[in-house]
Formats: structure tokens, C-alpha cells, sequence
């Protein structure tokens, strides 16, 4: 697949996402807007109904008042004039019958009879006496009508906020799912641009929520990390390259010479062969110890420990090659507890120790101390050797690097890289300060327990 296709077929993926959390922020709002509509359709339906029950009532307590006011004038339903209570009745939407106290119909208006709906009831007195029963059933119009015109009018603004509110909902919707998988297309993009082989690919600034912001910069952290490791993996191979280099040319051309028979077999010529071989048994062995380290770091067996005590054991391991050399071992060793692998601090502190025995001139002095500092446990190995340049000090913890003194030092450049990454592993930190001519000064900083 091409870079264009990919992208596109990632724009794709994309907007489908993007269209599935529009529809999904839609849906929610749909059903909470249909839920929130039939509540209150519900309870408005209600309330029309018990207010036009409600005035029904009172409509027909008024025909009652206008019926008795007709009783009234005669003491007798006999000859009443009841048309003004019908005719009121006819104007408020209402078709009434009125009985006397017996129950038998007095008169009716012309439609009560086909009127089968509900009907209220109320009861005819005058000066305190029951003469009568007006029942009225609702027409439909009039008055009466106003309940289903509001019901109506109600229902109709329910329905055309709902359909405004998941308006809204679709354009909050898509703008919002637009702003969520914009960052998240960004990712997958850069994603398939590194397993494509593109390293330098990274997400960047993005604007986007604080959880996806953190995500993209832990994203480009992590892309970078894997970028370091790669270059790091590249100069190790070219490093091993370069140092293998050497000691098998000089191995073939040894070996050519005496097969041509251009040189004798004499025993300084094979004493320089057999360096060459020690020499590449001594970076074989380097890169043992180089493959244990970055195992150990993974799986370390700490326990409390005294790193004064793992300290004075280095030391006294390396005393007689100190003695050989020249060189005067001095200890100054304070009880520094600390939590740790005695085992690979052992390795750490001996390689510090080794590393300044071998630039440490006859006559001169290394001194290792142990103590505590704060929080911190410390341990420091100075020399009175021939120094580092300043150029050449930010580069001393890489791996299989050798600086300008290190030339004429046998070693494969990998003894300071291990301590610096063991002394990591532990939570710890190892740095260097030095001056040339005036000596060095390895400080391991470690966890006091």
C-alpha cells in the first residue's frame, strides 16, 4: 500500500469513528430528550385534564345558579323559563339536563341525549332547600374546548423542542467526535508511519483533551526511547566492528606471513599472535559480562546491605594488582545502608576501582569512600591519574567508547557503561568530575535504606 493510500484508508478509519461517536452522542441525547418529552407530555396531559375538569365544574355550578335563580321566581320547576340556563349553557360548550328533586327531567338541551362522553353533576338549592340536579355533558366547543386546544399546543412545543434539542445533539455530537478522533487519527497515523520504518515520525503538539495530550507526549516519548535504543544498538554493532577489526587483521596478516613464509615462526612472533587471541578472549569476555549486566538490571536480588562493606570486599579483591602496579589503595569507609544486589554492586564498585587503576600513573594514590548524604548513600573513587578531557567526559558511561588517554590502556570501553547502568537499576546515579593532570572523580549516588 502506497503513503497516500494509507493515509487515506486512515482518513477513512477516522471519519467512521468520528461518525460513530456523533451517532452514539446522538442516540444518548435522543433517548434522554424522548424520556425527558414523554415526562413532561405525560404531567402536562395531567394537568389539562384536571384544570378542564376542574372548569367543567364550575361551568356547571353556574347553570345550577341560573336553573335555581328560575326556581326561584315560581317555588315550582312547573312553567319555568329555563332558556337563559340553556342558552348559557350552550354558549360555554355544554349540553345540560336539569331534573327536579326527585330526579325526573325538568328539560334538556337538544343534543344531551346523544351525549355520551363524561358528565359532572351539580346539585340545584335555593335558601338552603335541594330542589334539583343539573347534569351537564361537554360538547366539545365553546369553553370547553380550550383543554384539548392546549393540550395540543402543548404537545406541538414538546415535539419541536425535542427536535431542536437533537439538532443541537447532532452538530454537538459531530464536533465534538470530530475533536476526540482528530488526536486519536494522529496516533494511528503516526503509528503506522513508524512500523513502515519511518523513525522520526511523532505525534506533536495536539490540541486535545489532557488524557490524549498525555497520551501523544508518552507516545513521542516512547518513540524517541526506541529511537535512542536503535542508535545505540547501531553503535554498538559498528564499535564491535571496529574493535574486531584489529586484532583479526593482525591475526591474518601474521598468519600469511608465516604460511608465505615471509616471517619465521620464531617465539616473539607467535607471543604477538597469541595477544591478538587474548585480546579478542578479553572482548568476548567484555561482552559476557556486558549481556549479564543487561539481565541483571531486569532481575536484580536486592537486600539490605552495607555499601561500605561491599566497598572494602572490592577493594581487598583487587589489592595485590594495586601493590604490582604501584599504586596505594587508601579506604575511608563510613556505614552507608543501602538496598541492593550486593552481587552486581560488587561489579559496580570494582569496575570503578579497575577503571582508575588503569589511568593512575606508579607512585600515584586512589582512594575509595562510603558514607551517607541526606537520603543518600555515597560512594566515591578518586585518583591522583592522568584525568579526563573536558570534551571527552560526557561520553566516558557510553558503551565501547574510548576517549584520547585510552589509546595505550588495554580494555574494551564497556566497564564504566555496565557500573552506569547497574547504578540506574538500583534507582541510583553515577557521574564524573575530572581535570587533566589532576585526577578523576566517580561518584555513586544510591537509596540509603
Amino acid at each position: 500500500m502506497t503513503d497516500g493510500a494509507a493515509a487515506h484508508g486512515s482518513g477513512a478509519r477516522g471519519s467512521t469513528l468520528a461518525l460513530r461517536l456523533a451517532l452514539a452522542f446522538v442516540g444518548v441525547a435522543l433517548a434522554a430528550v424522548a424520556l425527558l418529552a414523554g415526562l413532561t407530555a405525560a404531567f402536562a396531559a395531567s394537568d389539562v385534564s384536571s384544570l378542564a375538569s376542574q372548569q367543567r365544574q364550575e361551568l356547571t355550578g353556574a347553570i345550577a345558579v341560573a336553573a335555581g335563580a328560575v326556581w326561584d321566581l315560581n317555588d315550582t320547576w312547573a312553567g319555568a323559563d329555563l332558556s337563559p340556563a340553556l342558552d348559557l349553557a350552550a354558549r360555554t360548550g355544554m349540553d345540560v339536563q336539569v331534573r327536579d328533586a326527585a330526579g325526573h327531567a325538568v328539560t334538556s338541551s337538544n343534543g344531551f341525549a346523544a351525549r355520551t362522553g363524561a358528565q359532572t353533576i351539580d346539585s340545584v338549592t335555593v335558601r338552603g332547600q335541594h330542589v334539583g340536579t343539573v347534569v351537564a355533558r361537554s360538547t366539545g366547543s365553546g369553553l370547553n374546548a380550550a383543554d384539548s386546544v392546549l393540550e395540543t399546543a402543548l404537545l406541538r412545543a414538546i415535539a419541536g423542542a425535542a427536535g431542536l434539542a437533537a439538532l443541537l445533539a447532532l452538530l454537538t455530537g459531530l464536533v465534538t467526535a470530530r475533536r476526540i478522533t482528530r488526536p486519536v487519527a494522529r496516533l494511528m497515523t503516526v503509528t503506522r508511519a513508524m512500523a513502515a520504518g519511518d523513525r522520526a515520525a511523532r505525534v506533536g503538539e495536539i490540541r486535545a483533551a489532557g488524557e490524549l495530550r498525555e497520551l501523544a507526549a508518552a507516545f513521542d516519548q516512547m518513540a524517541g526511547t526506541l529511537d535512542r535504543q536503535e542508535q545505540i544498538r547501531r553503535d554498538l554493532v559498528a564499535d564491535l566492528a571496529h574493535e574486531l577489526r584489529t586484532p583479526i587483521a593482525v591475526l591474518q596478516a601474521g598468519h600469511e606471513a608465516l604460511l608465505d613464509g615471509v616471517a619465521e615462526p620464531t617465539p616473539a612472533e607467535l607471543a604477538s599472535l597469541r595477544d591478538e587471541v587474548l585480546r579478542l578472549a578479553r572482548m568476548v569476555a567484555d561482552l559476557q559480562t556486558l549481556a549479564a549486566a543487561d539481565a541483571a538490571v531486569l532481575h536484580l536480588a536486592r537486600r539490605s546491605c552495607d555499601l561500605a562493606d561491599i566497598a572494602a570486599d572490592a577493594a581487598d579483591s583487587l589489592a595485590r594488582r594495586f601493590e604490582a602496579a604501584g599504586i596505594a589503595l587508601q579506604q575511608q569507609l563510613s556505614p552507608a545502608p543501602v538496598l541492593a544486589d550486593p552481587h552486581w554492586m560488587h561489579q559496580v564498585i570494582t569496575n570503578l576501582l579497575t577503571n582508575a587503576l588503569k589511568f593512575t600513573p606508579p607512585g600515584g594514590r586512589v582512594t575509595a569512600s562510603t558514607g551517607r548524604a541526606g537520603p543518600l548513600a555515597v560512594l566515591r573513587v578518586t585518583d591522583t591519574g592522568v584525568g579526563i578531557p573536558a570534551e571527552d567526559l560526557p561520553r566516558i558511561f557510553d558503551r565501547f567508547w574510548r576517549g584520547q588517554y585510552a589509546t595505550q590502556v588495554s580494555g574494551s570501553g564497556i566497564g564504566l557503561a555496565i557500573a552506569a547502568e547497574l547504578a540506574q537499576a538500583h534507582g541510583g546515579h553515577l557521574s564524573a568530575a575530572s581535570e587533566p593532570s589532576r585526577g578523576t572523580e566517580m561518584l555513586l549516588t544510591l537509596p540509603a535504606a
